[in-house]
């Protein structure tokens, strides 16, 4: 069995799995940025009663959900299926932030952002892994960067449905707006959503492998003389020849998904405490996000020639550079700067998911995608923290670039103790 796919497949097969996690991701990214651009509104409505530390209590709470969710059901997606384990963490998802729009007070929102966040936390990793299995492994970089344009189209989404809908119909309008793609994806993903022939042979399934095979223009490899052997997905992770990566990749995905949501989480605000208006402060976070996708695009194909690992050594660099060049004062030049940040920040935690995808045998691949999110979570929950912190003391300009800055040095320093 390879260590990517056990098929090779059509492109037009490769394209419907890529369309339907795309958007699932996309929900990840609406996520991202969501309690972000509607902080200042959240703390403006004194009829909700949240102030600044509730509010970090309340991102923290889904964070700890999304490490929960990406650390069991990104394992359970090893051992339940890929398509079955997508479909239900984004009907939870977004039920869930539907629910959030008529929180009554912060506690249940908080709570509901809490369990959200658990069945949001499954969905990356599990896409990311049918996405790999679909995609040979030649392409397998700008596989996942691709996926993860809708990590960062979402949020440019989310920031653009910000300046439209919050001021005319306030801050719950947003989540109300982020359960709207369900109604469209979830049928889609029954009728159309394959499950992996990786998984269904790796569980012994051959004859469902190879229906789903030839209903969708797949190869399957040769059955094998001698059965598997079954594998427990965490004691890979754990292996003599696997625990240097995983220590590699996680204190990676730590120090990357910090960057994200601190940044994601307090730019605003940050922002609107250096003298920017609430428009102006809205519109960087939306460059911020629109350089991610941009920097996704490239990011992906300079893996495909020199590997992901490499590929990300190079972008955390960056990330730090740009992030320290931000305390540059520049009447126009932020959002050259911003911009260029968000090209290397956000492509250089997916650069860590596509290593991990590549570096994994398929029997653990999910697992390890999500004990790669799962971990970074915590760094995803530091990075608010981080960020109210320095806000707290009125350090966040210019100091809080500089501490970021940090964080993305430490990133390059940690992936490059990998294996290739």
């Amino acid at each position: 069995m390879t260590s990517t796919s056990t098929a090779t497949v059509t492109s037009g097969t490769a394209r419907v799995v890529v369309a339907l996690c795309w958007v699932s991701v996309l929900l990840d990214g609406f996520d991202l940025v969501v309690l972000g651009a509607s902080i200042p509104s959240i703390l403006d409505d004194t009829a909700f009663g949240a102030d600044t530390a509730t509010i970090t209590a309340i991102s923290t709470a889904g964070l700890v959900g999304m490490t929960i969710g990406a650390l069991t059901i990104g394992t359970l997606t090893d051992v339940l299926g890929r398509r079955k384990s997508l479909i239900v963490a984004v009907a939870a998802f977004s039920l869930l932030t539907l629910l959030c729009a008529f929180a009554p007070n912060p506690l249940v929102f908080g709570l509901l952002r809490f369990l959200a966040g658990v069945g949001l936390g499954g969905a990356l990793p599990t896409a990311l892994a049918l996405v790999t299995e679909f995609s040979p492994r030649r392409k397998s970089g700008s596989a996942s960067t691709t996926v993860m344009t809708g990590y960062h189209v979402g949020a440019v989404g989310t920031a653009v449905l910000a300046l439209v809908l919050i001021e005319p119909f306030g801050w719950q309008s947003m989540f109300v707006a982020g359960a709207v793609p369900s109604l469209v994806l979830l049928p889609l993903m029954f009728k159309y959503l394959p499950e992996s022939p990786a998984y269904l042979l790796i569980k012994g399934r051959r004859e469902e492998a190879e229906a789903v095979a030839s209903a969708h223009g797949l190869q399957l490899e040769p059955a094998p003389t001698d059965p598997a052997p079954v594998v427990n997905p965490i004691r890979t992770l754990f292996s003599r020849g696997m625990i240097r990566n995983s220590v590699a990749i996680w204190i990676t995905s730590f120090m990357g998904l910090l960057l994200v949501y601190g940044l994601n989480t307090w730019l605003p605000t940050i922002m609107r405490a250096a003298g920017y208006e609430l428009g102006a402060a809205l519109t960087l976070l939306l460059v911020l996000n629109f350089g991610a996708v941009v920097g996704l695009l490239v990011a992906g194909r300079v893996a495909n020639k020199i590997g992901a690992r490499t590929a990300a050594i190079f972008w955390f660099s960056c990330a730090a550079l740009f992030l320290a060049a931000l305390s540059i004062k520049l009447p126009f030049g932020v959002y050259v700067l911003v911009f260029l940040a968000g090209c290397f920040v956000f492509s250089a935690q997916v650069l860590v998911y596509a290593f991990t995808s590549a570096a994994y045998p398929p029997e653990a691949r999910a697992t390890a995608l999500g004990w790669s999110a799962g971990i970074g979570r915590l760094g995803a929950i530091c990075g608010p923290i981080l960020g109210g912190a320095l806000l707290g003391a009125g350090l966040a300009s210019p100091w809080g670039f500089y501490a970021f800055a940090l964080v993305g040095a430490l990133g390059a320093v940690a992936i490059s103790f990998s294996r290739a």
